[in-house]
């Protein structure tokens, strides 16, 4: 990715989205989230390059600067909450497109966001299946919108995803994060039996009740 183009482009591809130029000056074009009107996305052509302004988690802020010298800290705008993507060829696609995308999640109550909070819940030892964390996420009937989120986890280590399986307790044909195998290799080391690619339900599955884990099943503190 190295146009202005190519990152307005991906920006309007998030759900209720639009794009502004607030500034009276072209060289600075904005994506919005409508109803709150907050930007996600700032582009603009600074030393020869298309800049990216984006918002990001304090957790992930100093990660991203260290591993890749054309991210920076940002420019005209709040250095601990946003940086800058420099689009010199140097950063690829997918590192640019996670970036925007985390920078979206922060400033909108979007969907995605709140199944990974629900994610997030799900005490070590236990299993949930994805229309229970869709229930947790607040809308029980998207329960296919978990699974087309937690196929793009951006943080596979911090949003535990392994820990879903389906309705029968069924894990996934080929885990997204390592492969076949990797999902239920981490089920064991939480302490979860997988026999035949199935976890019991019964014996390690939550209970949600009005959009919370039931009191008896919170998590473990070691």
């Amino acid at each position: 990715m190295k146009t202005r183009e190519e990152a307005l482009a991906f920006g309007l591809s998030f759900p209720d989205t639009y794009q502004e130029a607030p500034f009276h000056d072209d060289n600075w074009q904005l994506v919005r989230v409508k109803g709150t009107k907050k930007a996600f996305l700032w582009t603009y052509e600074r030393g020869g390059f298309i800049n990216l302004n984006v918002k990001t988690d304090p957790e992930w802020r100093d990660f991203w600067r260290s591993t890749f010298v054309s991210v920076i800290p940002g420019w005209h705008q709040n250095k601990d909450h946003w940086n800058t993507i420099i689009l010199d060829g140097s950063i690829p696609d997918e590192d640019i497109r996670r970036m925007i995308s985390e920078s979206y999640d922060l400033v909108s109550d979007s969907p995605t966001k709140r199944i990974y909070e629900a994610v997030k819940k799900i005490p070590k030892g236990r299993a949930a299946t994805y229309g229970q964390v869709a229930e947790l996420a607040g809308d029980r009937n998207m329960a296919r919108a978990v699974g087309n989120a937690l196929h793009r986890n951006p943080d596979p280590e911090g949003i535990p995803c392994y820990r879903v399986v389906n309705s029968q307790g069924r894990l996934a044909p080929e885990f997204a994060f390592g492969g076949a195998g990797e999902q239920a290799r981490r089920l064991n080391a939480d302490g979860i039996e997988v026999i035949d690619g199935r976890v019991d339900l019964v014996k390690y599955g939550i209970t949600v009740e009005d959009g919370h884990i039931c009191a008896a099943q919170a998590p473990q503190r070691e």
